[in-house]
């Protein structure tokens, strides 16, 4: 009978430990505070105990809801070692969402901080299925044990033995941020989280012993299992495009942080500041943006205070499925920024290594069975579909969103994600995004597509940035844009919605646009700040114009 191999994510914290136990694996600033990867290891094993004596072990749905802490790390890789499955929401979803989120999720467990323990109470989360909990902090009227008690009574370090789980086991269940539609439950299995600490590793060079400012928790997690040093920002996660740029900068440079990963709005907001003031940040080997576009003129900022070939790589993905490309800020602001600005999309690089990415026609109806006819030719805009081990298979307790979302492969016995995205494939096999399918506009004279239209409107030096929504029913629908300005600009807006219209009218991709509104502050996602909540934009513009 042939070996079955033991794959558990959290396997690479005790190797770490091994290989370098006095190297710093974790510090807070704002705590003064450093785990090496042999105290968060040990740390972690304790709290470990604890959970099986709770009953927390192999299987069992834990819902997480503490704030960046040694405590979060420490109990994120103790839930994985006993093979208990986190669940993990966004606390910025909203109240009702949450709700929705945790009913679907079912868990058994609860571990949370004590104002996530008075929501839970207040609004009944998790009512029906919840049955052991922990409070990471003081407990007050609910019942359970504290973190403090579990590490308490278990204050021998003794190794916690990894659970034997397999590549397909369910390791987490992840939320996505609900940015186009419900939030849903990715599944992500070990062998999924595997794959991407491996990609990780192989597109961007990195190694252990480097420096990492995550500001963003979930990616604070690779750190530890990539071996890297994470420094955790002094920071508001859950608003990083009004983080203070002059406390991320002091960090960086304190800490001698060598890659750091940000939103395209925290990004934004940093090299704003650092260009004023003519800052460098010599240390940086590299920088990862993600959740979004980011605009060339973001990069060519940012790219400002880096050393001479020291690059801003901005890979694409999603929450089911991440890294899908990659491609550096070299080529976008050496080659691809001139196609993007007239209106030809966003090249988000060539697929990484053990991605097969297709282009298949356009809609919004199942697909039940791959087959080569489904392609489009290059250069045509269709819908993206990815395969690889770093693709999540489904979505927990929402087999509807699987059909529509998944592809069965008869050739390889596996399945494609459609990303939901649209784009198409160059000569060079290059992927351009075009935008979400569900943002995609619908009119009489044919389909309009975010991005294109959108890179159009962006060029203006006084358009902060711009989106396309349609208003009425698909197929008749009207398209308009709409536009942040810039902070501080005055302008007349009549002038410059003029300005704006002469510009549309020169592109294939805008000339059809004859509508042009300005918000204040477009509503964006809670994760990054970055991703435009086109739908409620479309209800706001559609009750202008009524």
């Amino acid at each position: 009978m042939p070996m079955i191999e033991t794959v558990n994510i959290a396997a690479h914290l005790p190797a770490m430990a091994a290989r370098q136990p006095n190297t710093p694996a974790i510090i807070f600033p704002k705590r003064n505070e450093t785990l090496s990867f042999a105290k968060l290891n040990a740390m972690s094993d304790r709290i470990a105990h604890g959970l099986l004596a709770l009953g927390i072990g192999r299987g069992v749905r834990t819902v997480l809801m503490v704030t960046p802490s040694p405590e979060f790390f420490a109990l994120t890789f103790a839930i994985f070692k006993v093979g208990a499955v986190p669940v993990l929401i966004d606390p910025g979803l909203g109240i009702k969402n949450l709700r929705k989120c945790l009913d679907e999720a079912e868990p058994s467990a609860f571990i949370g901080i004590p104002k996530a323990h008075v929501a839970r109470c207040l609004f009944g989360w998790g009512k029906k299925s919840l049955r052991t909990l922990v409070t990471v902090g003081k407990r007050l009227f609910w019942g359970g044990t504290t973190l403090s008690e579990i590490i308490a009574q278990n204050a021998l370090e003794l190794p916690s033995p990894l659970a034997p789980t397999e590549a397909d086991d369910t390791a987490a269940i992840l939320f996505t941020s609900g940015s186009t539609g419900a939030p849903k439950g990715a599944v992500y299995t070990h062998g999924n989280f595997a794959a991407q600490v491996e990609a990780l590793r192989q597109v961007y060079g990195i190694e252990p012993g480097e420096i990492d400012l995550p500001t963003f928790p979930l990616f604070a997690l690779f750190a530890p299992a990539l071996g890297m040093t994470a420094v955790i920002p002094e920071m508001d996660f859950t608003r990083p495009g009004s983080v203070n740029p002059r406390r991320i900068i002091e960090t960086i440079n304190a800490y001698n942080v060598t890659t750091m990963f940000g939103s395209p709005a925290l990004i934004n907001r940093v090299s704003r500041y650092g260009t004023r003031h003519k800052i460098m940040l010599p240390t940086l080997r590299r920088a990862i943006s993600a959740g979004a576009p980011v605009p060339a003129a973001v990069l060519e900022r940012f790219c400002g205070m880096l050393n001479r070939g020291v690059e801003v790589f901005t890979p694409y993905g999603a929450t089911e499925a991440l890294p899908v490309c990659s491609i550096g800020s070299s080529e976008i602001l050496g080659t691809t920024r001139q196609i993007t600005e007239a209106g030809g999309g966003v090249c988000v690089g060539k697929p990484v290594e053990g991605i097969r990415l297709e282009v298949i026609e356009i809609t919004d109806e199942p697909i039940y069975q791959w087959h080569p006819d489904l392609r489009v030719p290059v250069g045509k805009i269709g819908e993206i579909i990815v395969q690889g081990a770093q693709v999540t298979r489904g979505y927990f307790n929402r087999p509807e969103a699987d059909v529509v979302s998944k592809i069965a492969d008869p050739e390889t016995g596996g399945f494609f994600h459609r990303m939901g995205d649209l784009g198409g494939m160059d000569d060079d096999g290059r992927v351009w995004f075009c935008g979400r399918k569900s943002h995609r506009v619908e009119t009489v004279e044919g389909t309009l597509f975010t991005i294109p239209c959108e890179a159009v409107f962006n060029t203006h030096p006084m358009v902060f940035r711009s989106a396309l929504v349609g208003i009425g029913p698909l197929g008749s629908q009207r398209p308009v844009i709409c536009i942040e300005l810039e902070k501080g600009v005055r302008v007349d807006k009549d002038k410059l919605r003029e300005e704006l219209m002469e510009i549309a009218r020169g592109h294939i991709h805008t000339h059809a646009i004859e509508t042009i509104l300005f918000h204040p502050a477009f509503p964006v996602d809670i994760r990054h700040n970055a991703k435009i909540f086109r739908e409620k934009l479309a209800v706001w513009a559609a009750r202008r114009l009524s």
